[in-house]
């Protein structure tokens, strides 16, 4: 008797551990192609070169990190107000704009 109850007890387990061994793999195929997709983008994103000088505070804030409307608008008064940056070191003029937040957006950032 306690073998045909340890039996139905192991029985559903038994019957479920290949399905599991067959979805592993394409779980981490699907793994391997989302991270191959997101260096990708990362890679992209890393070649994007915003203009100082140019950009308007819509395009500084997508593609800056850590700049949102405020700053985004205050650079933009910025160059309207002292006109064109002559280096992207500049940027440490205006208010909420600190070393780290440059530094952060350096490699994104240039000047022409």
């Amino acid at each position: 008797m306690p073998n045909i109850v340890m039996s139905w007890l192991l029985l559903p387990l038994f019957a479920v551990l290949p399905l599991t061994l067959n979805a592993a793999p394409a779980n981490q195929a699907a793994s391997a192609v989302l991270s191959a997709t997101r260096q990708v983008e990362g890679v992209a994103e890393s070649q994007v070169k915003t203009d100082l000088n140019s950009a308007d505070a819509l395009t500084l804030q997508q593609n800056l990190n850590g700049i949102g409307k405020a700053k985004a608008e205050a650079i933009v008064a910025y160059r309207e107000a002292h006109g064109p940056f002559q280096s992207v070191d500049e940027l440490l003029e205006i208010k909420g704009i600190g070393n780290a937040l440059l530094e952060r957006n350096r490699d994104r950032l240039v000047v022409e």
